[in-house]
């Protein structure tokens, strides 16, 4: 079940937050990750326009939330993340299908290393506009962009 973001659900989200991005990203310091965190508790998500997936059947405790997808000024996919038990599953493309209703336009960064991120966001009709080496990570980040076909 897909459904809006609330405060309650912080804590959960930032635990799912940070065991995602360092499983997604390893090639990226874990430190990084750690010390990103209060920047993204404090800044981002309480900008963001956030949908969370709980866990069908499931009742509100915190450990329910199996995915969150954040969108920032109105097109920029700020995180898209999913417990790993449930990758596969269809919650990335549930929570992708739901902003993209919602959205005539969306765009991303993915760092080029995480293959699994960016065959994904090819497959929901991302492309590539654009790439830049981030030096604090040592990664390429590349910019990904959709637009809904009716737009």
């Amino acid at each position: 079940m897909i459904r809006i973001y609330q405060p309650d659900d912080l804590n959960a989200l930032m635990q799912l937050w940070l065991t995602s991005t360092i499983d997604a990203h390893p090639f990226v310091a874990e430190q990084y990750w750690h010390e990103s965190a209060p920047l993204i508790r404090e800044t981002y998500l309480p900008t963001a326009r956030t949908w969370v997936y709980q866990q069908p059947g499931a009742a509100t405790e915190e450990n329910t939330i199996i995915g969150f997808i954040s969108i920032l000024e109105e097109q920029l996919v700020g995180a898209l993340f999913v417990a790993q038990a449930f990758h596969g599953h269809g919650v990335a493309k549930a929570l992708m299908d739901h902003v993209q209703q919602r959205y005539p336009a969306l765009s991303l960064e993915v760092y080029q290393q995480n293959r699994r991120a960016y065959r994904f966001y090819r497959k929901q009709g991302f492309t590539v506009i654009g790439r830049a080496y981030h030096a604090e990570t040592q990664g390429t980040i590349l910019t990904m962009h959709w637009q809904h076909p009716a737009h």
